[in-house]
């Protein structure tokens, strides 16, 4: 079940990992990256085909916040790649973002990242903790060699 399906959660933002679809990876290679991070981190609804990896849940409690990870190598990549690309003209980047933005550039596959808030059952205000996402997002882009986004604050990762 998708985290947009589940009660407990609510739509927060989405991000993305940018890569070479040849370095798609498989489900047990997804899988044991997560599973460096610890624990704390639960992996379900991990779903695939053939062996390649095609979506993913993780849930963070600790920080408040869960991921519906899923692949994505239509033509729509190539549209936001266009559009990424329109965003950053205006933008000066120096070092290595001028770099992840050539390797976005020439990437034929993402990561769709939908990242969720828990909502909070006693009514208390819980605190949505970006640090998980953060690392899922890290391992990801050492896992594919890709490059992360942050299209709310165009924020290379």
């Amino acid at each position: 079940m998708s985290l947009f399906e589940d009660s407990r959660y609510q739509y927060r933002d989405t991000f993305f990992v940018f890569f070479d679809k040849e370095n798609r990876p498989e489900v047990d290679k997804i899988q044991a990256c997560l599973a460096e991070l610890g624990p704390k981190y639960e992996v379900t609804n991990v779903r695939n085909t053939d062996a390649d990896f095609e979506s993913i849940t993780v849930m963070i409690p600790h920080d408040c916040s869960a991921m519906d990870i899923a692949y994505e190598d239509s033509e729509e990549v190539a549209t936001q790649i266009e559009e990424v690309m329109q965003e950053f003209q205006t933008l000066t980047l120096v070092g290595d973002d001028s770099k992840k933005l050539v390797q976005i550039q020439s990437s034929t596959a993402r990561f769709d990242i939908f990242h969720f808030e828990q909502v909070s059952i006693s009514g208390e205000d819980e605190i949505l903790d970006p640090g998980g996402l953060l690392l899922v997002m890290q391992k990801l882009c050492e896992l594919v060699d890709g490059v992360g986004l942050d299209p709310q604050s165009q924020a290379l990762l």
